[in-house]
């Protein structure tokens, strides 16, 4: 059976059915997250219904009952016994594959494909997925791979949203809370709060023109909800530091929202869930200002915190002791935490490259936590209102149901082993075939094809004849040249504020120009970081601090001014911070020095564009716009062309890439998985091959249990940051060799890609060594978290390390080096990484 419903609509009754159904015919039933959150809050639902001895976890940082008739598990853990022919499965009757809409994230996604497709014949599938507007194709190619197949899809919320619009405006009191729809289509009278509308006075900051309308404040949209009854609510800001700085406004602002009573179980809870740290820990962790903001009724919540902070929020929040939670959409992963309403900030998020917009999946996924069944009639979505975006944007957004559910499957290192350790060529293949992936490129191929013969006519349309003038002018190049210049201009921006941070001084005053105009900061500290970067801590008068970075100061900054700070030097104290704002207030404007701007020491990058014959052409911006949109359909054909030609020919081209690479590495040989491709079977990470090549060199070998976790980590560590990574720190000269062969190594796997046309594989990355070898070798948490690694990510860093190292220690050929993996594995397993993230 597939379910396709939106959140709170029943979907778990299905699945506890299932559950009943294995256990009343004597059989077991795996209950599959995606996620280890999910998994564990699973876990303990169930457990409360059927009780401990029935309910057994298996999410790789904890196995409990594992053989209990009902076990709750991720699904890679599934994934895992399939492919290992676990002897579990022999009993299993019924699966129940939960959140099955994540079949189309670009990481986890292949393993739901692969689980329907690999788990034997005789278990049943109850799949539970969000809202998705092609849940009958998928229903068929599920019918299709496992036979018979009930799809049931429901569009209805069972508890009504009420979709919108705060808008902030600088001629009445109150903001305005408009609704976005009406009648389900956009209200027509919300077009009149667009920022392109020409309603705009003087009076901003040096005479600018002002909009009238404004994105409301942070704790304006919390007093304006109170007004409205719509608390408790969950405040989505993508990003971390926006959330910790929200839910601090209101403990420096003074006001509390909780009952003495509240704060009382509020720090009952808190006391549970960090029982285990110690408190050097909780210190460095900032508990006692966490927990101050807890009992003013608020909380953040974002990866970026322990899992002991994030559950305290959770349970505090599902028991009513909060009114609002400002969370990154990591809140919006399933975790069971209804609000009367939700607010999202802006409908644009940073996704570790680039900004992108919301998707109406995207926005469900968020909006679907807003309404508390049994609780509410409805659920409100508040968007606040953005220059950015226009209200019919925001409103189609809203009424949107198309939530198409994409296949990202493809052959994976650790797949195709697999594969050839179960199956002959053909058959491998076949299974391909019956991939998801597979299925919907049949069907996307005749529809590509009639689009790239739509663009090619356009094509020829806009190109019309070559002439000489075009010839002449070199529309090309004038637009090269000019797209050069303005990437050198904005290198040269960049440098600009680099040098200019790094002349500031402690106490040095400094006018930053932000979103809201001028705003004077006076310089607490500085710090040169590696690399080269700087970064400057500052305060402003609301003593709040403020860390600035070549990346956020707006312009180069120069001293206006100096006073003196509070002595003894202490910039990271609250208090000392509250002294220098006071100072700040107390300076005298007159004191300020505005420099005279300084004139360009670097040749002008326009003086080309001047000279370009096109430039003074009276026809250049229409040339200009003309080469645009060619440039633009051309890129657009060859991506058609591209994926019609990849969706053509299916997976199959793709298998035999990466069974080319296996045989280049030494993985395969004549269709039979060697030493090193049967290692290969038993490991499951994005980086399996490069692992696989890396044991077989021996570059694991030989090295104490610090020294293995910190070169292991180079294998298990990202850098997500949109600045670049400071230099590596090596804890050993050993380290530091092994990293360099395995570059060597990352470099070979890499021309195999590229040569067979296999998707890279990420290269090693060392920016979590230092802090592996030290937490391995017992080191403390004060040493090793710093501005770059907080508590949440280390804790993050160092369970996928351990799960890595727990598979060397399986699969390494050599005694020494299986031993040196689990005394890894095991030392890194203490402190704040196990306090908390578990069953209860």
């Amino acid at each position: 059976m597939l379910v396709s419903a939106p959140t709170g609509s029943g979907k778990t009754v299905v699945a506890e059915h299932a559950v009943n159904l294995a256990l009343e015919q004597g059989g077991r039933c795996f209950y599959t997250a995606p996620i280890k959150a999910l998994s564990n809050q699973k876990y303990n639902d169930l457990r409360a219904v059927l009780g401990d001895d029935h309910v057994g976890l298996l999410t790789g940082d904890h196995s409990i009952h594992a053989d209990a008739p009902v076990v709750v598990m991720t699904t890679e853990v599934l994934r895992n016994m399939v492919y290992a022919r676990s002897a579990a499965l022999g009993s299993l009757s019924w699966v129940v594959l939960d959140e099955v809409h994540f079949l189309s994230d670009a990481y986890r996604g292949p393993v739901w494909e692969e689980v329907l497709i690999h788990t034997p014949a005789g278990v049943r599938f109850a799949c539970l997925s969000a809202t998705v507007s092609n849940a009958a194709e998928l229903g068929e190619w599920i019918e299709a791979l496992r036979g018979p197949t009930e799809t049931v899809v429901e569009h209805e919320r069972p508890i009504r949203l009420d979709p919108l619009l705060m808008v902030g405006d600088r001629t009445t009191e109150r903001e305005h809370l408009v609704p976005l729809l009406v009648d389900g289509r956009p209200n027509p009278e919300g077009r009149r709060f667009d920022a392109d509308r020409p309603e705009v006075r003087r009076g901003g900051p040096r005479g600018r023109p002002r909009s009238r309308f404004y994105t409301p404040r942070r704790v304006e949209v919390i007093e304006r909800l109170a007004d409205e009854d719509l608390l408790p609510t969950i405040y989505f800001i993508f990003s971390r530091n926006g959330c910790d700085e929200a839910a601090s406004r209101y403990l420096d602002g003074g006001a509390r929202l909780t009952t003495a009573a509240e704060r009382r179980r509020i720090r009952e809870i808190a006391e549970e869930r960090t029982r285990a740290l110690t408190d050097a820990e909780l210190d460095v962790l900032g508990h006692d200002r966490w927990l101050a903001t807890l009992e003013h009724g608020v909380a953040a919540h974002h990866a970026g915190m322990i899992p002991a902070f994030r559950e305290t929020v959770e349970q505090c929040f599902v028991e009513g002791l909060l009114d609002a939670v400002f969370a990154t959409e990591t809140l919006a992963l399933g975790i069971n935490m209804p609000a009367r309403s939700v607010v999202i900030e802006r409908l644009s998020k940073f996704t570790g490259e680039t900004h992108e917009v919301l998707t109406a999946a995207q926005f469900t996924q968020l909006t679907g936590r807003a309404g508390r069944r049994g609780i509410d009639e409805e659920g409100a979505a508040i968007v606040l209102w953005s220059p950015f975006t226009t209200f019919q944007q925001v409103a189609e957004l809203a009424a949107s149901r198309e939530f198409p559910l994409s296949s990202v499957f493809r052959p994976t290192y650790n797949m195709t082993a697999n594969l050839v350790e179960r199956y002959d060529r053909d058959e491998a293949e076949r299974v391909l075939s019956r991939s998801f992936a597979q299925f919907q490129a049949d069907r996307a191929t005749v529809r590509l094809r009639a689009r790239g013969d739509r663009l090619r006519a356009e094509l020829e349309e806009l190109r019309g004849e070559p002439s000489a003038t075009d010839e002449v002018l070199d529309v090309a190049g004038y637009a090269e040249l000019r797209e050069s210049a303005r990437r050198a201009r904005r290198a040269g921006d960049r440098a600009a504020i680099e040098r200019s941070l790094a002349r500031l001084r402690p106490g040095d005053v400094v006018e930053r120009i932000g979103p809201r105009g001028p705003r004077l900061l006076v310089v607490l500290a500085v710090s040169h970081r590696r690399g080269g970067a700087v970064r400057v801590r500052a305060t402003g008068t609301s003593a709040h601090p403020v860390d600035l970075h070549a990346a956020n100061a707006g312009g180069p900054l120069v001293p206006l001014a100096r006073i003196d700070l509070p002595v003894p030097y202490l910039p990271k104290d609250p208090d000392y911070r509250r002294e220098a704002a006071q100072r700040l207030k107390r300076l005298n404007p007159r004191r300020l020095r505005r420099p005279e701007p300084e004139g360009p020491k670097t040749p002008d990058p326009r003086r080309a564009l001047l000279e370009h014959p096109l430039h003074h052409h009276p026809d250049r911006d229409q040339l200009l716009a003309n080469h645009r949109s060619v440039t633009r359909l051309e890129r657009e054909l060859r991506k058609v062309e591209a994926e019609a030609t990849r969706r053509g020919a299916g997976l199959v081209r793709q298998f035999e890439g990466v069974l080319r690479v296996l045989e280049a590495t030494g993985h395969v040989r004549d269709w039979q998985l060697t030493g090193a491709g049967r290692q290969l079977r038993r490991i499951f990470h994005e980086c399996d091959l490069l692992i696989s090549m890396a044991l077989d060199r021996g570059l694991f070998d030989g090295l104490t249990p610090p020294g293995i976790a910190a070169f292991a980590s180079c294998l298990t560590y990202e850098h997500r940051s949109s600045e670049a990574p400071p230099p590596p720190v090596f804890p050993s000269p050993e380290v530091r060799t092994r990293f360099a062969a395995l570059g060597q190594l990352s470099a070979q796997l890499e021309s195999h890609e590229e040569r067979h046309r296999v998707p890279r594989t990420r290269a090693p990355e060392p920016g979590f060594a230092a802090a592996a070898w030290a937490w391995a070798d017992g080191g403390n948490l004060e040493g090793i978290l710093d501005e770059d690694l907080t508590g949440g990510d280390f804790v993050r860093n160092v369970r996928q390390l351990v799960d890595l190292l727990r598979q060397i220690e399986e699969v390494a050929p050599h005694p020494a080096t299986r031993e040196a993996a689990r005394q890894a594995g095991d030392a890194l397993l203490r402190g704040v990484v196990v306090s908390a993230g578990g069953p209860e």
